[in-house]
């Protein structure tokens, strides 16, 4: 069956996470969203663990539900929730006398294997005070540890561009996955690309070609869930993912941020405004025009450092993408109104109460449906979106880009519209 899942976000328990990233709050907000397969994020974190055993009951297909479904959600968005167990752990260690500093996504069959994991965990490092506890273990010697716990489970670098912690960040990573894992690279079926790269860029290196591209919200908070995600045609079951990771079969494509809405897409110094090119990066010799200081290096940027074909490029067995902007921020630049105003919320909540839930309107649901339900301006919106029809202003040196669907006289133009044509 065709499913959508998000496989890496956090709890409550860590740092800078929203109180409501509790299990019923994921499993309320997943099915707003259209997630049928959520990862719990943040199982080495023994609080969280035993929250996630008081709460949720594993089924006959090796993943886990809520024992009591969430109040509230609306009729066209209600569906099964399942959790597969997940985490984050960042890894910072010394190799090739350089600091690394790699951030991984660990999955594993059940929460029984987690606690047999965490238990060496704990011997190794603090693993309570934050759930996305910080360790002195090479990445290696981490999956290592994994697959010996089960060879069922995966280990996938997360957000594998970010500057400064990931595998080919510019500051502390790798030039190759074999440079990373050794030995142990063929048990790396997937990365990350995260929120500040799409799979065009990541095509560009060929080296890229054997592994799964997957894409994660890293949701700290209920809303963001889903702003990243994978599409899956497979078995709904623990195996069935686990397959479609590791051969490709069944694992349909993702749902993509633009990349350019990335907080490190462009190269950087957030403290002068500058925002640049990789090619003006080069023009300035990697240093702040304003102040003189070396700028945050970008992922585009190092992608073209790394790369070995050219911009443009689509191996054969590519799948699809499709890259969406969260409908709350639709409404809201199409109201012009904050994403968390009242009017925003209200006609958000309408939209799913009579369309269903926010990645079928995003992605599927007719647009003429979506102007009964929510008016010209955010159908339009809508139908730009899809069309790729979007003004942007990249990310950069951790400060967030903006894509914008409207110019105000656009907007204007769409109301005079509606309005002399009744619409």
């Amino acid at each position: 069956m065709r499913f959508i899942a998000d496989l890496h976000i956090h709890s409550r328990y860590s740092r800078a996470t929203s109180r409501d990233m509790t299990p019923e709050g994921i499993s309320y907000w997943s099915q707003l969203k259209g997630i049928r397969v959520v990862g719990t994020g943040d199982f080495t974190h023994p609080g969280w663990v035993r929250e996630l055993q008081d709460r949720l009951v594993r089924q006959e297909n090796n993943l886990y539900k809520l024992k009591d479904a969430p109040d509230g959600v609306p009729s066209r968005c209600r569906s099964d929730v399942f959790f597969i167990p997940t985490a984050e752990i960042s890894c910072i260690y010394k190799k090739g006398e350089r600091i690394r500093k790699i951030h991984l996504i660990i999955i594993m069959p059940s929460l029984e294997l987690v606690t047999a994991f965490n238990a060496r965990l704990s011997r190794i490092g603090n693993i309570t005070s934050d759930g996305r506890p910080i360790l002195g273990l090479d990445a290696r010697t981490l999956l290592e540890m994994v697959l010996q716990i089960s060879e069922d489970s995966l280990v996938i670098p997360a957000h594998a561009w970010t500057p400064h912690f990931s595998i080919f960040g510019a500051f502390s990573g790798f030039d190759s996955i074999e440079e990373c894992f050794e030995d142990l690279s063929d048990s790396i079926y997937a990365i990350e690309t995260g929120l500040s790269s799409d799979p065009p860029m990541n095509w560009r290196l060929s080296e890229l070609d054997r592994v799964r591209l997957v894409s994660n919200s890293d949701a700290h908070s209920p809303s963001k869930l889903g702003r990243e995600a994978n599409i899956f045609e497979s078995v709904l079951s623990y195996e069935g993912i686990l397959n479609a990771i590791k051969s490709g079969k069944g694992f349909e494509g993702t749902i993509e941020f633009y990349p350019e809405e990335g907080k490190y897409h462009f190269d950087g110094h957030r403290n002068c405004s500058v925002c640049l090119s990789p090619e003006e990066t080069r023009k300035h010799g990697k240093r702040c025009p304003i102040c003189g200081r070396p700028l945050t290096v970008g992922v585009m940027h190092r992608v073209e450092m790394l790369a070995d074909r050219d911009d443009g490029y689509r191996p054969p067995e590519a799948k699809p993408f499709y890259s969406a902007i969260p409908l709350q921020e639709i409404i809201a630049e199409a109201l012009k109104a904050g994403v968390n105003t009242k009017k925003v919320q209200a006609l958000y909540m309408k939209m799913l109460n009579d369309l269903g839930p926010e990645f079928d309107i995003l992605l599927e649901v007719d647009i003429e449906e979506i102007k009964r339900s929510a008016g010209e301006v955010v159908a339009e919106g809508i139908k730009r979106m899809r069309k790729g029809e979007v003004h942007i202003s990249p990310g950069f040196d951790g400060e967030f880009g903006k894509i914008r669907l409207f110019e105000e006289v656009e907007r204007q133009e769409i109301k005079g519209q509606a309005l002399l044509f009744g619409s």
